[in-house]
Order: C-alpha cells, then structure tokens, then sequence
C-alpha cells in the first residue's frame, strides 16, 4: 500500500489460543497485509483463550478482505467479528442541544419559559448589550458550509458534508466551551450565501466558514468580514495557515534553520496555500514561490505578494516545500532534494508520504494527519469570543501561531490535538492580542489569564 492516509476504519474481534507468540503472529499479519493498527483492547482473558478489539486502518474495501483472509489463515486466531465503529458513532448524529438547567418542576417552568422569560424579553429590549448576560449568542457561532470542498472528497454537497460541522460543533464544546451550530446552505450563489449568513448572523457570536471552494471562499471572507459586526473565520484558510506556521516554527528549530532566512515553496493555491503564502510573507516579509493548476490561482498569489514559479523550479531552489494540491503522490522521491523539509498536507492522501521523503532525503517531512487545524480554530474562536472581538486581526492569528508553537512537547512539531493545555494558551494568547490591537470590547483581568482552565467570563 503506496499510502499513509487510510480511509476506512474497521475493529477486528478476535480469539487468540493462549499460547506464546498468538498475539505477535496476528500483528505481523496485519502489518505484512500493509494495514496500519490502532487501538488493541482486551475483552475477555481466560485460561484458554484471549478476546481482544484490534482497530485497523485500510484503504480500500478490498483491502480489508485481504486482511481478513491473512488473519483467517492463522490456526491460533478465529475472528469472531468485524465492525465499523465509526458508522456506529456517528448513528443519529453526534451533537444535540440540551437545557443546561433541568425543567422539572411548573415554578421552573414558568421561571424559564412563560411568563418569566417575558422579563427578559423586555430587558433586552431596553439595553440590547444585555443578550450577552442572558442568551446563548456570545458564545455560539455558525458553522456555515456550502458543501463544495469537503475534505478530500471534494464537491458532495451540505447534506453528506453535515458529519464534519458536526464533528467540528462536537470539538468545539468540548475543548473551549462553545457552541456550534452547523448551517448548511442549499446554493453556492455567492449573493445568496452573503444575504442567508447577514441575516442569521443577529444569532450568533461568530460565523466559521467551512469547506468553501477556492476562489468562492476568498470573496465569501473578504465581504462577510467587511459587512458583518461579528468576527469571522475561514478555517481553510486562516485555520490551516496558523497550524502549518507553527509547525513550520518548530521544524526550522528541530531542524536548524531560520525560517526568515528559508526559501519557501506552495504547491497549491487554493484557500490553504494562497493564505499560507500571505501568512508567510506577513511572518517573514519574503515572498514564497508558489505555483496551482490555473492561471487564475497563479495570478491571485502574485496579486498577494507572492511569487509565481513552477513545480520544478519549487522541488530544485525550496528549502521548504508545502503542498496542498490534493493529488497524491504529487512528489516523486526523485524530486526531493537532501535537507528539505517537506509539508505533503492534502488530505485524504499526501503529495508524498513522510516516509518516502525522509529517504529520498528530506531532513523532516510531514502530513496532514499531524499538521492538524483543530490545534487552531477552538482557541482561535474562544480567545476572540472572550475579548468580544468584533473581528480577528493578524496580531490575534501571530499569537495563535508562537502560543501552539510554544505548547509543543520535546520532539513534536505541534502538541497533541486534544491537549486542553495547548487550547487554553491559544485562547489566552488571542484574547491578549485582541485586547493589544484594540478590537476587544471586553477588558480582561489577571484572574482570566492566569487561569488553568477555560471558564466563562464572570460578566456572561
């Protein structure tokens, strides 16, 4: 198997006899099928014989039977079952609202519902900032997508898109405390996507754009920031862009470099790699070499500042190489030159394998599995929430960059995603940045900056 993204997830359950080395002939099963494990867990240990869930990970359907009939010609190991965990994460959706207080009694409901409520009602008539004390709109925001450019699997509509916005929404709550509604839009009408998200916007502390296609989605940024008094946030574009420079901070000092002094090349211009090359350029003052399918994109990174170049002249002068194309195997090794650092980030597959590059050469070499957005948008989001930040500044984004830089472990080029440490250094970094740049409406104290933990403000 050529490649290190897998698509499909599958738990094997199997039954091992109880005798030495069962275990270990198993796994070197699973891996001489080019199959990649997961999680091992025991279910049962008896006298005789193990149950244990091995998670796999494969590419193709075909390859998982491929696996299966390996597995299966081992005397020592039955497999008792085969299932698709994620399918059955996902059954009836993962995100629901609940009531944070239980309505359980007719005072309570009258307190929280009629004719309580109509007191509130009335108060946010009288001074409309109080929907911060006493709605949910602070810290709630839109995850708006048109379905064009869901992850690897490119235009499949907002409908089969609603797992990610969940997934995102799912995230979001866990890891900074905020809500986040999924909106899927039925048009990719530029007009008409603008219009819908000005007129939902009231209900909301933020709008996030999510899998807009390129170049849709950098008119969609530049009116919806323009036009609305709420912040807003391209997790394509600023999201990848924040994660890949600190990742990138982080390779040039394992690695020895200094990355103002690097020659970067972009392979891929769309919503990630135009902004990577904006932030660069903004980062280091150098312009990155950059090159895209189209004339059109090519001509957007000029007009941005960048330079335009070309496939061989990137592989022959970059220090550093990103892509974003969303072509697999884009780099051949042969391309590679010794001591480059390669960022192959398309996902669902790479332009090259870290693997392959590291052999053909590269001093480091990574994947989108590693540089990672979620490092990024959660902390980005609560730190801008908190300082009431009417938009995000390149000042809240620079912060965002040096605090996930700053919160990676010895050896790693970014920290663990579900770190709540790395998320509440990144929410800190940016609330002090708003409150720096003069975009916050809320001042914040000590108290919140020296806290371990991600609470609400006390004035919410």
């Amino acid at each position: 198997m050529n490649d290190v993204r897998y698509r499909i997830v599958r738990t094997l359950r199997c039954k091992n006899l109880n005798v030495p080395g069962t275990l270990g002939k198993l796994t070197s099963a699973i891996g001489q099928a080019g199959v990649e494990i997961g999680n091992i867990s025991t279910v049962h240990l008896g006298h005789h014989y193990t149950v244990r869930d091995i998670d796999v990970l494969v590419a193709t359907e075909a390859a998982l039977q491929v696996l299966i009939d390996r597995v299966s010609e081992l005397p020592e190991v039955t497999i008792l079952e085969v299932r698709d965990e994620v399918l059955e994460l996902h059954k009836g959706g993962k995100i629901k609202v609940v009531s944070k207080t239980p309505i359980d009694s007719l005072d309570k409901l009258r307190k929280v519902y009629t004719p309580g409520v109509a007191e509130v009602c009335r108060l946010i008539v009288e001074r409309p900032e109080r929907k911060d004390h006493y709605t949910c709109i602070p810290y709630t925001i839109a995850i708006v997508t048109d379905g064009t450019a869901i992850l690897g699997l490119g235009n499949i509509g907002p409908v089969a898109g609603m797992p990610v916005m969940e997934g995102k929404a799912a995230l979001l709550q866990q890891l900074v405390g905020v809500n986040g509604v999924p909106i899927l839009l039925d048009t990719t009408d530029t007009e008409e996507i603008v219009t819908t998200i000005k007129h939902i916007s009231p209900t909301f502390g933020g709008i996030h754009l999510e899998d807009f296609a390129s170049p849709r989605c950098f008119t969609l940024l530049e009116r919806l920031e323009n036009e609305l008094d709420v912040p807003v946030f391209h997790d394509d574009q600023q999201g990848t862009a924040v994660v890949t420079l600190a990742a990138l901070l982080n390779a040039c000092k394992r690695t020895g470099k200094n990355l103002a002094e690097t020659k970067i090349g972009l392979l891929g211009l769309g919503a990630a790699g135009l902004t990577i090359g904006k932030f660069i350029l903004r980062y280091t003052g150098k312009p990155a070499l950059g090159t895209a399918r189209t004339e059109a994109s090519n001509q957007r990174h000029a007009a941005a500042g960048g330079t335009p170049s070309n496939f061989d002249e990137i592989m022959a002068k970059a220090d550093i190489v990103i892509g974003t194309t969303g072509v697999s195997g884009l780099i051949p090794p042969h391309a590679v030159r010794k001591g480059q650092i390669i960022f192959a980030l398309s996902n669902p597959f790479p332009e090259i394998s870290p693997d392959q590059a590291v052999a053909a050469g590269a001093v480091l070499a990574t994947d989108g599995r590693t540089v990672n957005n979620l490092l990024g948008y959660p902390g980005i989001w609560r730190g801008t929430l908190d300082a009431k930040a009417r938009r995000i500044t390149w000042e809240m984004y620079e912060a965002a960059i040096h605090a996930i830089a700053a919160a990676t472990g010895e050896g790693e080029l970014v920290p663990n995603p579900l770190d709540p440490q790395a998320h509440l250094n990144v929410a800190h970094a940016v609330a002090r940045a708003a409150m720096v740049s003069g975009v916050a409406q809320r001042k914040l104290d000590d108290d919140y900056f020296e806290s371990t933990r991600l609470e609400l403000p006390p004035e919410v």
